[in-house]
């Protein structure tokens, strides 16, 4: 135990001097604790539609939920208790911890070298590298649920290990971690899946193992048929995040280098090997045919959903595991050796690994593969952010103004001067519905809603969205230069979409001429770094009140009029008790079809076959597990 408490002991002092006991407010995190409070006051429900961004979304339905189920499932009994960014805070110390911890047990279990098993949980918890599931990708930046994912993957490395060594069933486990892997997030499902594959093939009889396997597939599957059922059928409800590709710039450097060559080394090493050995060797090829595939293939026919630079973060892993055994392979022929004996060196000592632990973060210096260091002031909290930009303050105004929702010009607030968009920033703005009470959009992170695209690129077709937000903050707005942007257009859209008040920062103010001049948000109040340009009355939107929404549209008869809110096939109008069509606009707004100039429209929002199918599936799949797992006990 004491590799581990020793690896440990460095990540605590490490989470200590970055995480410290506040909440970070630093780039995603604001959204990502939004998402929690989604699950926490509108249910766990997928398709619960979240009125607070983007003119409403069902916001978990194209996000992976399984990090904000988490956070409300401690935040819940907490209530009262602990503050939910609390609660945030200490899942956020286990999606630092996690993959280091994971990645030791695996390697200390298939090599029998608990020293040695060290230096690869080293670089597993401090592996950085520009990935989504890195230190900095996964816990400063706040893609934790990517992080979670990843490192649950040593852990079903660990079970099919056990699987692939000797004649016992598939452990129960094995589904419950595919499903936990996809809701925390799927860019991590093609490890897992590859990792399926090759222990089906591990030894004979093949046939046999591979329907084990496809039955541990399938039921991961059902397992989480709630979310990803109608999330299939609703695919042209949301957009692609395609942003990015993948570069192999962080490989080539020297630990990744070292790594690689003492996974070949194993892969080479013809000494008798185990069947969990093996397996985690040739894991890594696997892996390098599936993100090239996924890379040269899919990504230029068009399949975008799971981009080559987030299913690289699986190879990564892979190939930290496969270097920690090629390295064990490796001490066992030197410890074979007389000379090894006579000079009192063992492998096998604590010397040795903690040596070649030290050797890794040597290799790594100068570069950013891992994370040694937090530095300083570069995990802002959230109090922190607050106070500086007077957030109560801000939100405390957005409640005099008049009703109807606001539209930030830009995604977050920079916290450094410069003109940068990667330099270090906050989308704080995107806690306003919680903060402020007002609905909101843009205002937040790179979003898969078509309002978003249509903020980003001027319209809500069904083409990936290809840039970060923050590249086009202060630059454009609705796919137009911001200092160009037409008035009459901009009026046009602000008024479909229930825009009471624009909310810019100081920086943008002398490209926002126009907009207090020819449309009407003609009142400006400044309350820095914020500007605010408002109606003097309000808009109306959609109201729900005893499970529906209502609201009066005016419009022709026989025309169609826009309700003022996202378009979604689960929407349902009627007036005077009887149903009125809906379409999607060509903006991505819901409109109906009055069959009178002024009407009083209700709108109803209830699940569809696919979404009560996908519930009915995963009850079936969670009940025929519970038998699985009851027998195999």
């Amino acid at each position: 135990m004491r590799p581990l408490v020793l690896l440990l002991g460095f990540g605590v002092a490490f989470a200590a001097a970055s995480l410290g006991g506040s909440m970070l407010g630093f780039d995603d995190h604001p959204g990502q604790l939004y998402r929690v409070w989604h699950v926490m006051n509108y249910g766990p429900a997928p398709w619960a539609w979240d009125r607070g961004w983007w003119a409403g979304y069902p916001e978990l339905q194209f996000y992976p939920p399984g990090f904000a189920y988490l956070g409300a499932l401690f935040a819940w009994p907490t209530t009262g208790v602990l503050d939910v960014g609390t609660v945030y805070q200490a899942l956020l110390w286990l999606a630092y911890l996690l993959p280091g911890v994971t990645t030791y047990v695996v390697l200390a279990r298939l090599t029998g070298l608990r020293w040695l098993a060290l230096p690869g949980a080293f670089v597993a918890l401090t592996l950085s590298a520009g990935l989504a599931s890195g230190v900095d990708g996964g816990v400063r930046t706040g893609m934790v649920g990517a992080r979670l994912a990843w490192a649950l993957l040593p852990s079903l490395l660990g079970f099919l290990a056990r699987w692939a060594e000797d004649e016992r069933p598939l452990s129960p486990a094995v589904p419950l971690l595919l499903a936990a892997v996809t809701l925390l997030h799927p860019a991590q499902l093609p490890a897992a899946v590859a990792l399926v594959v090759l222990a089906a093939c591990a030894r004979g009889p093949w046939w046999q193992r591979a329907r084990g396997a496809l039955r541990a597939l399938i039921l991961a599957a059902a397992l989480t048929a709630f979310w990803t059922l109608p999330l299939f059928l609703r695919l042209a409800e949301t957009r692609a995040l395609a942003w990015g590709t993948l570069s192999l710039g962080e490989v080539a450097r020297p630990l990744p280098i070292v790594l690689a060559a003492l996974a070949v080394a194993g892969l080479l090493d013809r000494t008798p090997a185990g069947a969990g050995e093996r397996l985690a060797l040739w894991w890594l090829p696997a892996m390098v045919v599936v993100t090239a595939l996924d890379r040269l293939a899919a990504e230029p026919l068009g399949i975008r959903w799971l981009p080559a630079a987030r299913v690289v973060d699986g190879a990564w892993i892979a190939l930290v595991v496969a270097g920690g055994v090629g390295a064990a392979r490796l001490a066992r022929r030197l410890d074979a050796m007389p000379i090894m004996e006579r000079l009192g060196v063992s492998p096998r000592s604590p010397a040795f690994g903690l040596g070649a632990a030290a050797l890794f973060a040597l290799l790594s210096l100068g570069s950013d593969t891992l994370m040694l260091r937090p530095g300083a002031g570069v995990w802002p909290s959230l109090s922190s952010i607050e106070r500086g930009l007077r957030l109560p303050d801000f939100w405390s105004l957005l409640g005099r103004l008049p009703e109807g929702r606001l539209l930030f010009v830009r995604s977050g607030v920079p916290l450094v001067y410069g003109g940068n968009w990667w330099r270090p920033h906050t989308h704080v703005t995107a806690l306003t519905p919680v903060g402020g009470g007002r609905d909101i959009v843009h205002g937040t992170f790179t979003h898969p809603s078509p309002i978003a695209a249509l903020v980003y690129r001027g319209d809500a077709g069904p083409g990936a969205i290809t840039q970060l937000a923050e590249q086009l903050d202060g630059r454009t707005l609705f796919g137009e230069r911001l200092e160009a942007l037409d008035p009459a257009r901009f009026a046009a859209l602000a008024d479909r979409l229930g825009v009471a008040v624009v909310v810019a920062l100081e920086d943008d103010v002398t490209q926002l001429g126009w907009l207090a001049e020819s449309t009407a948000f003609r009142r400006r109040l400044s309350l820095a770094p914020f500007v605010v340009f408002t109606r003097e009355s309000a808009v109306a939107l959609p109201t729900p009140r005893d499970g529906v929404w209502r609201t009066t549209l005016a419009g022709e008869a026989g025309g169609w009029t826009c309700a003022r809110v996202a378009y979604y096939p689960l929407w349902r109008a009627d007036a005077d008790g009887a149903p009125l069509p809906t379409r999607r606009g060509a903006d991505g707004l819901l409109e109906v079809r009055l069959t009178r100039a002024l009407q009083t429209v209700t709108l109803r929002y209830d699940p569809g076959v696919p979404e009560l199918a996908g519930v009915v599936l995963s009850a079936v799949a969670l009940a025929a597990w519970a038998v699985s797992a009851w027998r195999s006990g």
